[in-house]
């Protein structure tokens, strides 16, 4: 985790040589409508467990940029305290933790004083791990066990921005290199860029 942080740390300073009119930081705030997440094959049990609605998270995330376009680095922790398997029930709830930069344009970019449709697209690593608690004995007596496993991630975002806050509609899909591990996640993301807002509130007494 840690090599990942430090190559997220390498790109995000690239790209703040090339081009930093402002820097902020502030949330993100996840809503997953839908969230699957699939474990590497143990040719046991069924490997996918899913939950709708109730999917919750939140994290930092920074901005790099301007109006029309911003670099932003995010990490956040994703809890499905209901995540199941469908196919043979083993037990219960699932957490992930998505590490990504994205690129992000027009509204979705935090730093505009006007409204604006933008959209965004990024990518980087997840963590994630499925029954969470009350993995069955009966299962762990044939070996099966759910530790936590990694997938290459990439999202993509359409959404509305103004001054420092923008709600977006997004799609997130990873895939495993070496096993067939992925995981899904469509949802509602919510940005609070913490200076901007105070600007935006400020600008207006």
């Amino acid at each position: 985790m840690i090599k990942h942080l430090l190559l997220l740390l390498t790109l995000m300073c690239s790209v703040l040589s090339i081009e930093a009119q402002s820097f902020a930081w502030g949330g993100t705030f996840k809503h997953d409508l839908y969230t699957r997440y699939a474990n590497p094959s143990d040719d046991i049990a069924t490997r996918s467990a899913g939950s709708a609605l109730i999917n919750i998270g939140l994290g930092p995330k920074v901005w790099i940029g301007g109006g029309d376009f911003s670099f932003s680095p995010e990490a956040s922790f994703m809890w499905s305290p209901f995540a199941l398997s469908s196919g043979d029930y083993k037990g219960l709830g699932a957490i992930s933790f998505p590490i990504m930069a994205k690129f992000e344009f027009l509204g979705n970019s935090n730093f505009n004083n006007d409204g604006k449709i933008g959209f965004s697209i990024g990518g980087g690593v997840q963590y994630s791990k499925s029954e969470l608690w009350y993995l069955k004995g009966s299962f762990k007596e044939q070996g099966v066990s759910r530790p936590f496993f990694q997938t290459y991630i990439i999202e993509a975002d359409i959404g509305f921005g103004l001054s420092g806050f923008d709600a977006h509609l997004f799609i997130r899909y990873g895939w495993s290199g070496d096993t067939d591990a992925n995981t899904l996640n469509i949802g509602m993301g919510y940005d609070f860029n913490i200076p901007r807002l105070r600007e935006a509130t400020d600008s207006e007494f």
